[in-house]
């Protein structure tokens, strides 16, 4: 009929839980019983209690006790009724917010799977775009190499020393300096930052700076997709000796003032990370094998203030966070 609602349903209320307003009335059936039993009890006392004359001592008291008892126990067992109902409903309505609670979680958690995988296709094609244009480059140059041993080599200008295997002075890269290096482990600050990028440069042309500054950026880019950031974290500074320690070899509790690293959320959420993504796990692997072998070859030759320096790059701060969640410093 036209005068019904065709969706009886719909002017109900949604129902939120434990966020949801109780909607009980202020008076229910159990009051009103309570009520109407205390009325009834007093009536009949009245008329067989109260109307005749009591003359006995202590027979007034006696009276009040037997009026009265009855109706205490009976709110007493309406008070009781009323607080077991609403602990039922509030057991409902937080059973409910549980529930949607955990729908949420596996909603965000299908969503963030669906956000990875394109982004995890797209960098397995440039790893291999880049393979396969390294490959190329060094079948090339290989082949050069074959071509020109037959050729004689001219004779090295007087004053001027040639390395055994042909190699000229003038092409023998020159060492990175130590600032520069430390300063490109520390990334540009900022899209202004023009020292940053040139000493980023200069370190991209040496061949195990740039493979580890490659590490780094990997696993910062993919930390920042769970919200991490290294300019959030305020770890606690290792002293010089405990790097210099962990450069030799020291492992376990001995370096673990390393692991400075203290933010629980962080922590939690890169061991999750590491549990269920093995292409997060493999290059975070890969960029600890990278900074062990860097640090290695940086100890003997670097200062206390080298060192302290180093420790507050954002490449360490990655490695001082991604080794504690490893287990490194256990």
């Amino acid at each position: 009929m036209s005068g019904q609602d065709p969706d009886p349903d719909s002017k109900r209320p949604t129902w939120l839980g434990i966020y949801d307003r109780p909607g009980r009335p202020s008076v229910t059936g159990i009051e009103i019983a309570a009520a109407a039993l205390s009325l009834i009890w007093l009536v009949v006392a009245v008329v067989f209690l109260v109307l005749p004359e009591q003359t006995q001592a202590g027979g007034f008291i006696v009276m009040l006790l037997a009026v009265f008892m009855p109706v205490a126990m009976i709110w007493v067992a309406a008070l009781a009724m009323r607080a077991s109902r609403i602990m039922r409903e509030e057991s409902a309505r937080l059973q409910t917010a549980i529930d949607a609670i955990r729908q949420a979680y596996v909603s965000q958690q299908q969503r963030s799977a669906s956000t990875y995988e394109p982004a995890v296709a797209r960098k397995l094609d440039e790893i291999a775009t880049a393979t396969r244009h390294t490959q190329s480059t060094l079948a090339t140059f290989s082949s050069k190499r074959r071509d020109l041993a037959p050729l004689a080599r001219p004779a090295a200008p007087s004053g001027q020393t040639s390395l055994e295997l042909g190699t000229p002075a003038e092409e023998i890269p020159t060492p990175l300096p130590t600032d520069i290096f430390i300063r490109a482990l520390n990334f540009p600050e900022t899209a202004e930052d023009t020292e940053g990028f040139n000493a980023l440069r200069r370190a991209m042309k040496d061949r195990k700076t740039a493979q580890l500054v490659q590490a780094a950026e990997d696993v910062l880019t993919l930390l920042s997709q769970e919200g991490i950031y290294m300019d959030d974290l305020r770890p606690d500074m290792a002293r010089p000796e405990v790097w210099r320690q962990f450069a030799k070899g020291e492992r376990g509790r001995a370096v673990a003032a390393l692991g400075g690293i203290r933010d629980r959320s962080c922590l939690a959420l890169t061991s999750a990370r590491m549990k269920q993504d093995p292409i997060f796990r493999d290059a975070v692997h890969h960029f600890l094998r990278r900074f062990d072998t860097m640090i290695v070859e940086f100890e003997p030759q670097a200062s206390d203030a080298d060192l302290t320096a180093l420790g507050d790059t954002r490449t360490a701060r990655a490695f001082m966070l991604l080794g504690r969640v490893a287990g490194t410093f256990d």
